[in-house]
């Protein structure tokens, strides 16, 4: 045998070894997050009279699905705080400023996940969120919407989850009355496979 083709053997005996002790991990499905369909909520009291909702329109990230094994699930999402939108620009501008997400400062909010226990189409998504410089950890409690391909050739999965906050946790304690001290986070997120 020339020298090559020992080389060659010795390549292709390699890759088989390296690929059969890959994990299933390694087959994980790896998405982009899709920006016109992707969401931040949030619902809080109003002063003990009412609720204000609004929405962060500006969403990217991408997460990672392992369908034999759920638990290797991973999420990253981050949100540009300037594009929070309650549909009233002088709130809206108010909500920007140092009062409360101090988005010059601030201009991002995150969330990067640790863990996932995941039940049938539910799951504990266990993660770090970082607001408003500060970052804790929080649970989301997530459900999977759906999955197939879409009219442009594309595979796409979407999920919801919620949480709760308190804005105190963060460093934003502007007196909204004591019932606006929790606010309910929400998820929304449809991803294209890569």
């Amino acid at each position: 045998m020339t020298t090559k083709k020992l080389a060659r053997v010795f390549l292709l005996s390699a890759a088989a070894t390296v690929a059969g002790g890959v994990s299933s991990a390694a087959w994980a499905e790896d998405y982009n997050l899709d920006p016109r369909h992707s969401f931040v909520t949030f619902k809080i009291v109003h002063l003990g009279f009412s609720l204000m909702q609004g929405r962060f329109n500006d969403v990217k990230g991408s997460f990672s699905i392992d369908p034999d094994n759920p638990a290797n699930a991973k999420l990253d999402v981050t949100v540009k705080t300037a594009s929070v939108d309650t549909n009233d620009a002088e709130r809206d501008k108010h909500l920007r400023s140092k009062d409360f997400l101090e988005v010059g400062k601030y201009p991002t909010a995150t969330f990067k996940s640790t863990s996932v226990k995941a039940n049938g189409k539910k799951a504990k998504v266990m993660g770090n969120l970082t607001l408003h410089g500060v970052t804790k950890p929080v649970t989301i409690d997530a459900e999977f919407i759906g999955a197939g391909k879409d009219p442009w050739g594309g595979y796409r999965r979407g999920y919801q989850g919620k949480t709760t906050i308190k804005r105190s946790d963060y460093g934003i304690s502007y007196n909204l009355g004591p019932a606006a001290e929790s606010m309910e986070l929400g998820l929304w997120i449809e991803g294209i496979r890569k």
